[in-house]
């Protein structure tokens, strides 16, 4: 269905038809184009401002840069498929609201694991960081709804109008750990690890997210932030150090393979609409 050269964009079971694949590729690839440079570019200005990492990182609001630009370019197509992320759709919340319990059982996971290799456990003390936590808290949601409202407010969606919420959410997965450029820096060790998480937290909110028409953003940035604020707390995987890392990738695994077998058999399905 197009109106003013654009077409209203459903989710699969939305009854409506899905968009062609040379839209949803021009679509997702202005997106992914102004998220990596428009990225860079807040990166530069952070440096340039001193702005510290610790509250916020600006490159975050790479692929909320993405979205706003292919808005002015879809506005219809885009509002549609936004629509969840704010208002309901349909059913509320549903699975989206493990995802809290998820990324605290990933957390925990990863603290119990790193202290029987190691022998200890690390934790920093709120009151030891170099700002107020509670100032660190709100930046880092605004931070990750930021990030969240591109990767699985949009794309994910766009996504799903053509594939299988499994599938959307592990090519999300792999450009959103891609997206993290800087991490391409460290060791191929470290590097294999962060993108294996990067990829399991994808298919965990991919498939805690796919029947839900309400909140995406609060409930993908909640998730986001807990884990942020886990690893400040937590790991010192910021440091490089290849353990901490390896963990979490491996624990975020293990959450990724725990959502799939609980998911609906439809999470290995085509979407009807497209067979």
């Amino acid at each position: 269905m197009r109106k003013a050269n654009d077409e209203i964009m459903a989710i699969p079971d939305g009854g409506e038809q899905a968009p062609a694949v040379p839209r949803i590729l021009t679509k997702a690839g202005v997106f992914l184009a102004v998220a990596f440079v428009g990225a860079g570019a807040l990166g530069v200005a952070q440096s340039a401002i001193r702005l510290p990492t610790e509250v916020i990182q600006l490159t975050q609001f790479g692929p909320a840069l993405g979205v706003a630009v292919v808005a002015l370019l879809w506005p219809l197509g885009v509002r549609s498929t936004l629509a969840g992320a704010f208002r309901s759709r349909g059913r509320p919340w549903g699975r989206g609201l493990l995802l809290p319990a998820t990324a605290l059982l990933i957390i925990g996971l990863c603290v119990t694991a790193y202290g029987l290799i190691t022998g200890e456990v690390r934790f920093t003390r709120p009151s030891a960081l170099d700002n107020p936590f509670a100032v660190i808290v709100v930046a880092q949601l605004i931070g990750a709804c930021g990030e969240e409202i591109g990767w699985r407010c949009f794309l994910q969606p766009l996504l799903r109008t053509r594939f299988g919420p499994l599938v959307s959410s592990i090519a999300v997965g792999v450009l959103w750990g891609v997206w993290h450029v800087q991490i391409f820096a460290q060791d191929p060790a470290y590097a294999g690890a962060f993108l294996l998480a990067a990829v399991s937290m994808s298919v965990v909110m991919g498939l805690a997210l796919d029947q839900v028409r309400s909140s995406r953003l609060l409930l993908a940035g909640g998730f986001h932030t807990l884990i942020n604020l886990g690893l400040l707390l937590f790991m010192d995987e910021e440091s490089g150090a290849i353990l901490p890392m390896a963990l979490f990738g491996a624990v975020c695994l293990v959450a990724a393979l725990l959502w799939t077998w609980r998911a609906p058999a439809k999470t290995y399905r085509t979407p009807d609409h497209v067979r």
